[in-house]
């Protein structure tokens, strides 16, 4: 993944110029972002992943291509109902770009 976030045209080659161009806004987003609170509403539709994928959170790139990603956070902030807390990740490791919808 850091080879196509640090090489634009490797990005394009690899990903194509649409996802490339929505991997590189969201990597953006992800980066101008304090906590994770801050991209839960902008477009790309940040969600929580759930069964074997809980503890990861998505965005979406071109359909149906999701980039998935992990807080830094171990463990991960939970409030007393075990609701993870997006304000209190403060960081994100990019894990990989996936049709996880199409295993």
């Amino acid at each position: 993944m850091a080879r196509q976030a640090n090489d634009d045209k490797k990005c394009r080659k690899e990903l194509g110029e649409q996802r490339a161009s929505l991997y590189k806004q969201r990597l953006s987003q992800l980066s101008a972002a304090e906590t994770l609170e801050d991209v839960r509403f902008l477009p790309g539709h940040y969600h929580e992943l759930t069964g074997d994928r809980k503890g990861q959170w998505a965005c979406d790139l071109d359909q149906p291509y999701r980039l998935v990603f992990e807080p830094h956070e171990k463990p991960i902030p939970k409030n007393a109902e075990g609701k993870y807390l997006w304000i209190e990740i403060k960081g994100v490791e990019i894990i990989e770009i996936v049709d996880y919808h199409g295993k």
